[in-house]
């Protein structure tokens, strides 16, 4: 929901997590080397001065195929845990040591994973799988979510080609039954113990509340974020904010942490004056990416002031609790502090309902709908999506993507001409 920006500078004797900086024990991380006006991490090439070199290097580094991040950690001796869209509870390979990583497809031509998979698949599957055939994305553990019917056999297929373990994570099918919490806590302990073991250590309470409170400001951060871009969309376009959020998932959050930290300051101090461009909320890429060209396409004539983009990494709203059971914590907070996905079935969060929430509390004038090809919940949804849109006669603009495409020339006239007619008819 769009409030008001606080730009107050920090005052002597507030919360540092308040003022929008790191806590100290951030700052002492041995991955953040500073976060003053010169900026340094091992994980990102930014100064810490202008937020459009920043966009333009979180962009170099969400399309770099070879995975350099995953390198530079495992060069020093860290081991990391892949998982695949849509959540995975970060918090937990974290508080093992293991970098998380999002496993989210990438541009490449699926060679060796097209012999692995039938034809009628979407892009993703295929070429998250031929990342790690071709020695980019090492890992060592991979997660899978039975999400659909071909995300639920890729840990599978991911088993018989790789020497280290692969295990599916199941997550409540029923997130209404009175069990759903209790069965989740459990679910996450077998995770646990699975990570303990690679790791080679024992993952302790305060182990993990140390990292759900770290992973508490990332999402505070991502939340700043999302209201900036909200309240004054035409400081921040969609595929600017996108990268922004995406690197999370390639990088150790503390470094995401100081690179937010200090680049919300100097996005909300960039240059910019409100244009005549139609707000809208974009539905659509919970799993499979669109291409940040169309985004920045969309972006030409739109401003997005919601989306569902990365939706793991905002699946939870609020701040975790840290007192208690852990585990519990983290179990309770993805059933009752969650947004919506396609992927989750809960009563409590009827879909279509929570899109026409989401258009009226971001003052949206439109929606644009839309699914990567072959997938069957993105494209199941859009039905219920475009009756309620229809219901309510609010507009709305459907379309598809892959995460390979190349050319945007027609869906963006296509997009302006639907823009114009909303606009001025």
């Amino acid at each position: 929901m769009c409030t008001k920006l606080s730009t107050s500078p920090c005052k002597p004797g507030l919360d540092a997590a308040a003022c929008g900086r790191p806590p100290s024990n951030e700052a002492s991380s041995p991955a953040l080397v500073g976060l003053s006006r010169s900026f340094v991490t091992p994980y990102l090439a930014w100064d810490g001065r202008r937020p459009d070199d920043l966009f333009e290097v979180a962009r170099e580094l969400v399309e770099d195929v070879t995975f350099p991040t995953i390198h530079r950690w495992r060069d020093h001796g860290g081991k990391v845990v892949g998982h695949f869209q849509v959540y995975f509870p970060e918090e937990i390979a974290h508080a093992g040591g293991l970098l998380p990583v999002k496993v989210r497809g990438a541009q490449v031509e699926p060679r060796q994973a097209d012999a692995r998979f039938g034809s009628y698949l979407c892009s993703i599957i295929k070429t998250s799988l031929e990342s790690a055939l071709s020695g980019h994305l090492a890992l060592d553990l991979f997660v899978s979510h039975p999400i659909c019917d071909a995300a639920r056999n890729l840990a599978a297929v991911w088993a018989r080609n790789f020497g280290y373990r692969s295990e599916i994570l199941y997550l409540p099918q029923n997130p209404n039954s009175g069990y759903a919490a209790t069965y989740l806590r459990e679910e996450y302990a077998r995770l646990k113990q699975v990570i303990e073991e690679i790791a080679g250590r024992e993952i302790t309470d305060d182990d993990l509340r140390g990292s759900i409170q770290l992973f508490n400001r990332n999402r505070r951060l991502l939340r700043r974020l999302d209201r900036l871009r909200c309240v004054r969309p035409w400081l921040l376009a969609v595929d600017e904010a996108y990268v922004l959020a995406a690197i999370g998932g390639l990088m150790p959050r503390e470094d995401h942490n100081g690179i937010l930290s200090a680049a919300l300051p100097l996005i909300a101090r960039r240059e910019g004056r409100p244009q005549g461009r139609m707000r809208v909320v974009f539905e659509g890429g919970f799993c499979e990416q669109p291409p940040i060209d169309l985004l920045h396409a969309i972006a030409e004539c739109c401003y997005v002031v919601a989306d569902d983009l990365m939706v793991g990494l905002r699946w939870i709203r609020d701040d975790v609790e840290i007192p208690g059971d852990p585990l519990l914590n983290l179990a309770r907070a993805y059933l009752d502090q969650s947004t919506y996905s396609s992927v989750q079935h809960d009563a409590r969060k009827p879909k279509e309902r929570m899109l026409l929430r989401r258009m009226r509390s971001t003052r949206a004038q439109a929606a644009i709908i839309t699914a990567a090809k072959m997938c069957e919940p993105g494209l199941d949804e859009q039905v219920a999506y475009i009756r309620a849109l229809d219901a309510e006669k609010l507009p709305y603009f459907v379309s598809e993507f892959e995460e390979r495409m190349r050319s945007f020339d027609q869906l963006q006239m296509q997009l302006e001409t639907f823009v114009e007619n909303v606009l001025f008819a």
